[in-house]
């Protein structure tokens, strides 16, 4: 399979997951093994790429942004996000424990390989690891509100989604859904209103060149603490994807009614309970997706994409 085809797979894997509200494509980027080099590439703005911008040196500035990585990642994400975001709502529709049960295996599968990562794991791991589970568990857990529409509330939430969504275990788009923003941007996209759009993407691309700096500089210089932390943040998140539970309130969201306030219950506490449907196959759905980490990160090693 060709360098580019992996790249621009990893990316509609990428997209597919940011389309779902407790999802992060950041989780998906870190499964696949491009995480560092994602990071890497997205926080190349300086001073030597704005001499290359000013010199029109098309060439070199390619190189410094590692465009044949993102483009084709680029492409992926978008494509998946226009092709697939129909299925990924058809599914979350008719079979949710079913597919909240393979992204719970997911994603714990998932934080079982960053913690391997963690080079001389100690008792002060664990703590920043409790502190992450802490934040992705509370950001799970925070009811929706509704903010104003205004175009500097667009920018601002295309900013604060885009952060979220390179961040494992932080779902962008579930912190749309958590500022009332995710219907009205959804149908924005629906409707191609350019304006809306547009004010997003240049708060997505502000957020982006800015927040993958920060990100950048903590894995380079505190990578171990900074891998705990997103560890637990994202078992924090398991929190969102715990296959059973029960919807208390209800909100219209465009064409569509999403949940708002929800509470965990265990499997036989659901009504009219039936192993085979609410017990089995979600625990047979949760093993595929925690066998899956281990067929796509060997797939797409990180050497495979560089």
């Amino acid at each position: 399979m060709p360098k580019w085809l992996k790249v621009y797979l990893s990316g509609v894997l990428m997209g597919a997951a940011d389309v779902v509200p407790g999802v992060s494509g950041g989780t998906i980027a870190f499964i696949l093994g491009i995480y560092d080099r994602l990071i890497a590439a997205l926080s190349g703005v300086n001073k030597q790429s704005v001499m290359y911008l000013l010199t029109g040196n098309v060439v070199a500035l390619w190189r410094h942004f590692d465009g044949a990585f993102l483009l084709p990642l680029g492409a992926g994400i978008l494509s998946s996000i226009f092709l697939i975001a129909g299925l990924i709502t058809h599914l979350l529709d008719s079979y949710p424990s079913f597919l909240w049960s393979f992204f719970f295996g997911l994603i714990l599968s998932s934080a079982y390989f960053l913690i391997q990562e963690i080079q001389g794991f100690s008792a002060r791991h664990l703590g920043v690891m409790v502190i992450g589970a802490i934040i992705g568990a509370s950001l799970s857990l925070l009811v929706p509100t509704q903010f104003n529409t205004s175009m500097l509330m667009v920018f601002a939430s295309g900013m604060i989604a885009i952060c979220a969504m390179i961040l494992p275990g932080i779902s962008g788009s579930f912190l749309l859904l958590m500022m009332g923003m995710y219907g009205f941007v959804l149908s924005a996209v629906k409707g191609l209103d350019i304006t809306i759009i547009m004010v997003f993407a240049a708060g997505a691309l502000v957020g982006l060149l800015s927040f993958s700096k920060v990100l950048n500089y903590l894995l380079t210089h505190a990578r171990s603490m900074t891998l705990a932390l997103l560890t637990g943040i994202m078992l924090g998140a398991l929190v969102k994807v715990w296959p059973w539970k029960v919807t208390d309130t209800w909100s219209q969201v465009g064409s569509k009614v999403v949940p708002l306030e929800e509470h965990l219950i265990l499997p036989w506490q659901q009504t009219s309970f039936y192993w085979l449907n609410d017990l089995l196959f979600p625990i047979i759905f949760m093993s595929i997706g925690f066998l899956s980490v281990i067929f796509i990160s060997r797939l797409f090693a990180n050497k495979s994409v560089s």
